[in-house]
């Protein structure tokens, strides 16, 4: 279907099929491998691991290249440009006429990955991966009758700006579904006044609704898209908002009609088995699904917490996917003196070992990776948890439940006489509980908990503000761990980039090394929503309790008497683990000084 009046569509050319289109392509990624080999970009081994990447999980060479962190998208895009002798272009700097668009449908720009960017005359400049795909210019210039001129960008730019100025997929289908709603929403539904009675027939009926239905299961599915651990759910007095948290950042991400705030609610209620007619009290529940990701069916938990709140019950959904717990202690973020500490520590047979940090800051992942490298068939390890996120195999859970009077301290109880050598302590919050874990590591058991603390010295002073002695917390815990997440600098838009020389003196470089230090962040991309971070990695601070520190715990010593003497003893803290994470290019200076102090 041409667009306006333009020249007569040309006769599509007959396609190859079968074996010579791919042995077509496969000659052309080796031309290109070695193309890139004689400019100096990458080696012939880098090349190698690049094509088993590319045969093991498809997608294209230069692509592939940069996500293994050989080559920088602006590198590759000039590459591209010189093999193909083409121009090469920047999408990401660059504003696209909406007529422009209108000459190439969405559904085409997506199957081919392609983008027009300009026009003149009967000519439209199509943005390509692949100036030699002739399928591609040819469905083009017979659906419209434009002349195609090529220019070369990356498939990641070239996606970004497709859903950049398209729209995603999810975000066309959440449109339609939002304008479906409004519409649905004039009139048929009214919130209901605190003081009015609940009718739960009428509420369940509507939260059956299909649009209804429709939005929750979009919002669910976008968030595991995107990467999402929490989903928020927002009632306010004029406005009704969800936000998605994403690398640990909160990001807002639509305002459904107001009007359906009670049905959506109720949905979000119904699906986790949670009670909508009791609108005045907390509920916890989880929602179960089973979705399709990256091709590939998984089944996913969403872990729901529900808190009446002025203007209606706010919800928060976080997802636990097993496939992003990370068991792998030397991928976890530590230094390497300071992951060798930690494993001595754990597997001791006895004494205590605590991962302090706020909510967040991945305490859990640390003490399930813990679990996970000293649960062997010899061992009987116990676990007591509020809530249990992920079942461990050959690991015994229980789930505390406080309003049975099952709770951490009963729990510890009861694990000794089940003839245990590990037991994990979900959280020490009170003073029963850390009596009952600190006599069991003094009795024979290994005992791994968590504190909320802000640094590995001053959970030794919170113990005894809860009542503890200070000679039991000098013979029983043996390590104390401090952590923090950062946000990973993304590895496909990954690029130099220039700081201040006074800002890396602030973080604590020296007067040399920030001048010399390379920098990197980055640009971003359709991977990281165009933040610039993909993931995050862990900050670890080490204390070992060995006879100095003892003595100094004995002598009533402060938590910064403590910290100066672990740091003399050789403790990374958190900062200077930020600072290393720096030089190696994993973060940026900003992510460090937001999450730690000097």
């Amino acid at each position: 279907m041409a667009f306006g009046k333009t020249p007569a569509p040309p006769e599509p050319r007959s396609r190859p099929v079968g074996s010579s289109a791919q042995s077509t392509n496969a000659a052309n990624t080796a031309k290109f491998g070695e193309m890139l080999i004689r400019a100096g970009k990458i080696n012939e081994i880098q090349l190698q691991e690049a094509l088993t990447l590319q045969k093991d999980q498809g997608g294209r060479l230069g692509t592939n290249l940069v996500k293994l962190g050989y080559i920088t998208e602006k590198a590759l895009v000039e590459a591209l440009s010189q093999h193909f002798g083409v121009p090469a272009v920047d999408l990401n700097s660059m504003e696209i006429d909406e007529n422009v668009l209108k000459i190439i449908p969405a559904d085409i720009a997506r199957k081919y990955t392609i983008l027009p960017v300009s026009k003149a005359g009967a000519t439209v400049t199509v943005a390509m991966i692949d100036p030699t795909n002739v399928f591609a210019m040819d469905d083009v210039k017979f659906m419209t009758g434009y002349k195609v001129e090529p220019v070369v960008a990356s498939e990641t730019s070239i996606r970004g700006a497709i859903d950049r100025v398209y729209g995603s997929t999810h975000a066309i289908e959440l449109k339609k579904v939002m304008e479906g709603l409004s519409e649905e929403a004039s009139g048929d539904l009214e919130v209901l006044d605190e003081e009015e009675d609940l009718d739960l027939a009428t509420l369940e009926e509507e939260s059956e609704q299909a649009p209804v239905v429709k939005l929750v299961n979009i919002v669910l599915s976008d968030a595991i898209k995107r990467g999402a651990s929490d989903i928020h759910v927002e009632p306010y007095e004029k406005e009704f908002r969800v936000r998605y948290r994403i690398d640990g950042i909160l990001y807002e991400m639509m305002h459904p009609p107001i009007k359906l705030k009670e049905a959506i609610t109720s949905r979000i209620k119904i699906m986790a088995k949670l009670d909508i007619a009791e609108k005045r009290m907390p509920q916890d529940g989880r929602i179960k699904i089973k979705t399709k990701v990256s091709g590939r069916v998984k089944d996913l938990d969403f872990r729901v917490s529900v808190l009446p709140t002025l203007f209606g019950e706010k919800i928060v959904m976080r997802l636990l996917d097993k496939d992003k717990l990370m068991l792998d202690m030397s991928k976890l973020g530590f230094e390497g003196d300071a992951l060798r500490r930690f494993e001595t520590a754990i597997l001791k047979p006895y004494g205590m070992v605590l991962v302090t940090g706020p909510t967040g800051s991945g305490k859990t992942n640390t003490l399930y990776s813990a679990l996970s490298r000293i649960n062997t068939p010899e061992v009987n390890i116990l676990t007591a948890e509020d809530p249990v996120e992920f079942n461990l195999p050959g690991i015994n859970q229980v789930q505390m439940r406080e309003q049975i009077g099952l709770n951490f301290a009963a729990t510890l109880r009861s694990f000794l006489r089940q003839d245990p050598n590990i037991i994990l302590v979900g959280e020490i919050r009170d003073f029963e509980t850390a009596e009952v874990a600190i006599k069991a590591a003094m009795t024979g058991h290994l005992v791994l908990s968590t504190l909320h603390t802000n640094d590995a010295p001053s959970s030794v002073h919170r113990l005894m503000n809860m009542g503890i002695e200070p000679f039991l917390v000098a013979t029983s815990v043996h390590m104390i761990v401090a952590q923090r997440l950062v946000r990973r600098v993304c590895g496909f838009c990954k690029e130099p980039a220039d700081v201040p020389a006074a800002a890396l003196l602030n973080a604590g470089f020296s007067e040399a090394e920030s001048r010399t230090l390379k920098l990197f962040k980055g640009r971003g991309c359709e991977r990281c929503s165009a933040t610039g971070y993909k993931g995050r990695i862990g900050l670890y601070e080490v204390l070992e309790i060995d006879d100095d520190i003892r003595e100094l715990i004995l002598s009533g010593a402060s938590s910064y008497e403590l910290r100066a003497k672990a740091i003399q003893r050789g403790m990374q803290t958190l900062r200077d683990s930020g600072m290393q994470k720096i030089r190696d290019g994993m973060t940026t200076v900003e992510e460090v000084l937001r999450e730690t102090v000097a």
